[in-house]
C-alpha cells in the first residue's frame, strides 16, 4: 500500500473509531445532519436527533474511506428504531401537537401526488376570489371518483405565505361550498382533509362575513346526499376544522390533533401564563386518542413510527386505503340512513351521562 493510501486508511480508521464512540457515549457537541438538520427540532427528539447524526457520520465516512463499517451502521441503525419506538410511545398532548405541526409533514397536496391517479383542481367562489388556503378538485382513486376539498398550507416558506398557513378566507369556505354542491349533483361522494390552525382571523376577512360562511358550510353538510369522510390529517383548529368537518366519518390521523382553540390561545386565556401551553394541550383532550374515547371521531388512521414525516410515503399509503374502503362503506348505505345517522351522531356528540345526556328522540 502506497504511504498515501496508509494515511488515508489511518485516518479512515480514527474518524471511524470517534464517531463509533460518538454512538456509544453521545456527543452532546455533534452537530445533526439528519432530520435535525432541517430545523425542525424538537426537544423530546433529542436522543433520536443525536442517533440520527452519529449514524449519518458513519455512513458519510465509510463512503469517503471505502471502509466497511457495516456492523456498526447496522447496530446504531437498531438502536436509532429503539429510540423512535420508545420516544413515541409515550408522547404527551403537547408532544403531539408539535409532531402535528412539524413541517416535512404531509400536506394536502403531498396526498393528491402521492395517493390519486388523476384530479382535476377547481378554482374561485364566483363571488369574490380564488383563496389559495382552501383546494377542491374532482378526485379519482382506481375506480372511485370523488370530490376532495382539504386545506392547503404549502411547501415552501412562498407558498405558505400565499396560503395564509392554512388558514382559509371566507371564499375559501363559500369555494368549498359550491363544490361540495357540484359533486350532490354529480352524486359523487365527497373527501374533506383539514389541516388548519384556525380561519383566518383578519378584519377583511370578518368583514367578507367569515363566520356566516362557517356556520353556512357546517349547516348544509348535513343535508349532502352523498357520502361525506373527513379526515384530520395535521391541525384541526376551532371553526376552520368545523367549516369542512361535518361528515359520515371522521377521522385523524395518529399524531393529528383536533381542537376548539389552540393550546396557546388556552393558556394565554386561562392563565395568561404562555409556559402553561402543555398544561392547556392536556387539558383539551385534542388527541385522537382522547377524541375516539370520547366517541367525537369514528377512527384513527396509524402512522409509521415516528410520524408520517419520517416515512410520508407509507402515511399515504395508509390514507389511500382508508378512503378507498370508507367510501365503499359508506356508498352502500341507503341516503336517507346516511343523513339520519350523520344527524344523530352530531346531535349527540360529547354526550356524558349525568351531565350531558343524550337527547331525547335524536
Amino acid at each position: 500500500m502506497s504511504d498515501k493510501g496508509k494515511e488515508q486508511a489511518e485516518k479512515g480508521s480514527k474518524d471511524a473509531g470517534m464517531a463509533a464512540s460518538s454512538a456509544g457515549k453521545g456527543d452532546p457537541q455533534g452537530k445533526a445532519t439528519g432530520r435535525a438538520g432541517t430545523g425542525a427540532a424538537m426537544n423530546f427528539e433529542a436522543e433520536i436527533e443525536e442517533l440520527e447524526s452519529q449514524l449519518a457520520d458513519l455512513k458519510e465516512i465509510s463512503e469517503r474511506t471505502q471502509l466497511d463499517l457495516s456492523g456498526e451502521i447496522e447496530s446504531l441503525t437498531a438502536k436509532l428504531r429503539e429510540a423512535i419506538q420508545a420516544t413515541y410511545a409515550d408522547l404527551t398532548a403537547w408532544d403531539r401537537v408539535k409532531v402535528a405541526r412539524h413541517p416535512e409533514r404531509p400536506v394536502a397536496s403531498d396526498y393528491v401526488a402521492g395517493i390519486l391517479d388523476e384530479f382535476v383542481e377547481l378554482h374561485g367562489d364566483k363571488a369574490f376570489g380564488d383563496d389559495m388556503a382552501m383546494m377542491t378538485g374532482l378526485a379519482r382513486i382506481e375506480d372511485t371518483r370523488f370530490m376532495l376539498i382539504g386545506h392547503r398550507k404549502g411547501r415552501t416558506t412562498k407558498e405558505r405565505i400565499s396560503c395564509n398557513f392554512g388558514s382559509a378566507h371566507p371564499e375559501g369556505y363559500r369555494k368549498a361550498l359550491r363544490k361540495m354542491r357540484l359533486a350532490e349533483k354529480l352524486k359523487l361522494p365527497i373527501v374533506t382533509m383539514i389541516n388548519t390552525p384556525g380561519a383566518y382571523p383578519g378584519i377583511g376577512a370578518e368583514e367578507r362575513g367569515q363566520a356566516k360562511a362557517i356556520a353556512e358550510n357546517i349547516l348544509e353538510m348535513f343535508g349532502l346526499r352523498v357520502p361525506i369522510l373527513v379526515i384530520v390529517i395535521g391541525e384541526g383548529g376551532s371553526g376552520g376544522a368545523l367549516g369542512i368537518g361535518i361528515g359520515d366519518r371522521v377521522l385523524m390521523m395518529e399524531y393529528s390533533y383536533y381542537s376548539v382553540i389552540s393550546p396557546e390561545g388556552c393558556a394565554a386565556i386561562l392563565w395568561k401564563d404562555g409556559a402553561r401551553t402543555p398544561d392547556a394541550a392536556t387539558a383539551l383532550r385534542l388527541t385522537a386518542d382522547d377524541l375516539s374515547e370520547l366517541e367525537l371521531i369514528q377512527g384513527v388512521i396509524n402512522e409509521p413510527v415516528g410520524g408520517a414525516h419520517r416515512d410520508p410515503e407509507a402515511a399515504q399509503a395508509e390514507v389511500r386505503k382508508t378512503i378507498l374502503d370508507t367510501l365503499a362503506e359508506l356508498s352502500a348505505m341507503p341516503v336517507e340512513e346516511l343523513l339520519e345517522r350523520r344527524f344523530r351522531k352530531f346531535r349527540n356528540a360529547g354526550e356524558i351521562d349525568g351531565r350531558f345526556p343524550k337527547v331525547p328522540g335524536a
